[in-house]
């Protein structure tokens, strides 16, 4: 990378333990650190704000997830989620969302991650997911109630 540096002319007068410097011409623009990159999407920015890179912020998760006691994937994959959900190719699952919002100190929707809406059951099918619920719990119930009887016997 190569900076293009105006051309300058310094003078210094000293009076005393004072220095005075006055410079000519404009000033360069500062070149970004080439670490420091994220894509423009709410995720990126919250890392850049930090001052993180990618790396930083999957070592930050990890650490979190093990403070924390959770199960988490290896430091390898998460660097590849992290590109992903950053890139919008992907939406983090529910315990990467957590782990994230508290790492950033975000709620979810500052970091992009808004739910798509669930198309509204119809009463139709909430009435036979209920018989079907109610339908396992029967079931449970009696296997519970057999084996109970089966060791109560033994």
């Amino acid at each position: 990378m190569s900076i293009i540096v105006p051309e300058r002319k310094w003078t210094e007068t000293a009076a005393g333990s004072q220095v005075t410097v006055t410079v000519e011409g404009s000033a360069p623009v500062q070149p970004q650190p080439q670490g420091l990159r994220a894509p423009d999407t709410p995720l990126g920015r919250a890392r850049l704000a930090r001052g993180w890179s990618r790396e930083r912020t999957v070592r930050a998760l990890l650490a979190l997830a093990d403070h924390w006691g959770w199960q988490v994937a290896t430091e390898d994959s998460l660097k590849v989620q992290l590109h992903r959900w950053e890139h919008q190719r992907g939406t983090p699952c529910e315990t990467y969302r957590v782990l994230l919002c508290a790492l950033f100190r975000a709620t979810p929707a500052a970091l992009g991650f808004t739910d798509r809406p669930q198309p509204a059951a119809t009463r139709q099918e909430l009435a036979a997911r209920l018989d079907a619920l109610e339908s396992m719990v029967m079931r449970l119930t009696a296997a519970v109630t057999a084996i109970g009887t089966a060791e109560a016997s033994a």
